[in-house]
């Protein structure tokens, strides 16, 4: 049994105002903003409520239009077969066909779905209340295929959680392809990026290591731990007894001086223990964010940092995280050079303790910082050994020549990146 061509065409028309609605309806929900949607709910727009609560069921939705699309694409073909089948000359059949898949997929697909992409809260609204009648037929049986396909999927294996992404690397995805794009400024992308390689750092990645620490012994005269202070040009200062391991507390700056002025200057008449702040000891095995929380907990920005046994290993400050976010923060105090300096050959001078991070974010850099914190870690991890100044080594792009050491303390080396070639050989 065969229907008339002019019910045939009418019916091919029909299937083609489906399929475009549902193509809108698609690419309409999925670019759609919550945030302006939320936005137009509060100005009173109900069709937007509708909408939001489309996107929140997002699975349903999907896979009933998704089913919706499927069956018009299977009546469209049987339509169409049955409108060739009047046509007698195969160059009639053959244009008839060509003529009904253009339609289809122009009309009935990428224009609809590039128009909706452009004012996707817009389209979706007034679609709003056609999905949500389409949900209501299929969204049943939707659920229902759904569920068994990821029983098929778990038996079969292949709906374990290793294929999942977490939320960050979705978001490091997402800022990924807007630097590709063009959209995000490289101090945005650094922000960004800074914020999310926060939640796999520890204290020990970004403390100051106690080598680099600026001490005190607890012993020495007043004048001298004055003197100290002043040079130094930090506002905390931990002072130790007997040995550098034993911090007996802190010494502010503004303690100091207050101090000063009460003695008119007089340093010989300061009691230093009396002024100093109690240490604050933390674990070099805290995440980042957990110390960022505990800074703000307790109102201060200051911890000593110290291992398992209880052994100092450096400090940890408020601006340290902040640094790992906005980058290097300068101010009038601070040294200009960072321990990084370009030469005119294209080789860089770098002191040993420059953290990977900093010459990654400065020079978009991709060296690897999981198994090293500084250059000198990272040539040390690599070669296997503690080299000697005037070795030189090549990995990671780079041809890594060691200039300076202070026992087995690499202090300077020159980089210099390489041609593959150079790598090759």
């Amino acid at each position: 049994m065969s229907l008339a061509p002019g019910l045939t065409i009418a019916l091919l028309v029909g299937l083609l105002v489906l399929s475009a609605v549902l193509s809108a309806a698609r690419s309409a929900l999925a670019e759609a903003s919550r945030t302006r949607l939320g936005e137009l709910h509060k100005r009173g727009e109900a069709r937007a409520e509708r909408v939001l609560a489309l996107l929140d069921s997002e699975e349903k939705t999907s896979g009933a239009l998704a089913l919706w699309q499927g069956a018009v694409l299977l009546l469209a073909g049987a339509a169409a077969a049955l409108l060739l089948m009047s046509f007698a000359v195969p160059p009639e059949k053959l244009a008839v066909a060509v003529i009904v898949i253009l339609a289809f997929a122009f009309l009935g697909f990428a224009l609809p779905k590039s128009h909706a992409a452009a004012r996707p809260e817009a389209v979706a609204m007034s679609l709003s209340s056609a999905i949500s009648a389409m949900i209501a037929v299929t969204g049943g049986m939707a659920s229902m295929f759904d569920k068994a396909a990821r029983a098929m999927l778990r038996q079969a294996e292949h709906d374990g959680p290793q294929d999942s992404q977490s939320v960050h690397e979705e978001l490091r995805e997402t800022i990924d392809l807007h630097i590709k794009e063009g959209t995000v400024i490289k101090n945005d992308r650094d922000m960004l990026s800074g914020i999310l390689a926060m939640q796999d750092l520890e204290v020990a990645d970004i403390m100051v290591h106690r080598t680099k620490m600026t001490m005190i012994d607890g012993a020495e005269d007043a004048k001298d731990i004055v003197a100290k202070v002043l040079k130094s040009g930090h506002t905390r200062i931990p002072v130790w007894k007997d040995s550098p391991d034993n911090i007996i507390g802190v010494l502010h700056a503004k303690n100091l001086f207050a101090a000063l002025q009460k003695y008119n200057g007089d340093a010989t008449k300061i009691d230093i223990e009396d002024i100093l702040l109690p240490p604050w000891f933390v674990p070099d095995t805290r995440a980042i964010p957990d110390q960022l929380n505990a800074f703000l907990k307790r109102k201060s920005h200051f911890a000593i940092v110290v291992d398992e046994y209880g052994e100092v290993q450096g400090l940890v400050t408020l601006e340290d995280i902040i640094e790992e976010i906005v980058g290097d923060i300068k101010d009038e105090h601070d040294a200009l050079a960072s321990g990084v300096r370009p030469k005119p050959d294209g080789s860089y001078l770098v002191d040993g303790g420059v953290p990977i991070r900093d010459l990654n974010r400065a020079f978009d850099w991709t060296l690897p910082d999981d198994e090293a914190n500084t250059i000198a870690g990272l040539v040390i991890h690599e070669a296997r050994m503690i080299p000697e100044v005037g070795q030189a080594f090549v990995f990671h792009g780079f041809r890594f020549e060691i200039l300076k050491k202070r026992h087995h303390q690499i202090t300077a080396l020159r980089m210099s990146p390489v041609k593959r070639e150079e790598v090759a050989e």
